[in-house]
């Protein structure tokens, strides 16, 4: 889908500096993927945060005893 977007020059300098970019239509296409990209993680971080997401380590617990006793037996 092609969109019209009004932007000034040093906008547009600005943009193309930030992506890295040469082409206008290039360096809009990748400020837009990039931003996108930022607000799904936030997103997704937001979840994990608020508790609606998680991770169960079930073992974790137990590994790391194992580990702590593993080192005080090497280090006797």
């Amino acid at each position: 889908m092609k969109v019209t977007v009004e932007l000034s020059d040093k906008e547009m300098a600005e943009i193309l500096q930030l992506t890295g970019e040469h082409k206008k239509g290039p360096a809009i296409r990748r400020l837009m993927e990039e931003a996108l990209q930022q607000r799904r993680r936030a997103q997704i971080a937001q979840r994990f945060l608020s508790g609606e997401w998680g991770v169960e380590l079930e073992t974790y617990e137990s590994d790391q005893e194992r580990e702590r006793l593993r080192v005080q037996e090497l280090a006797t």
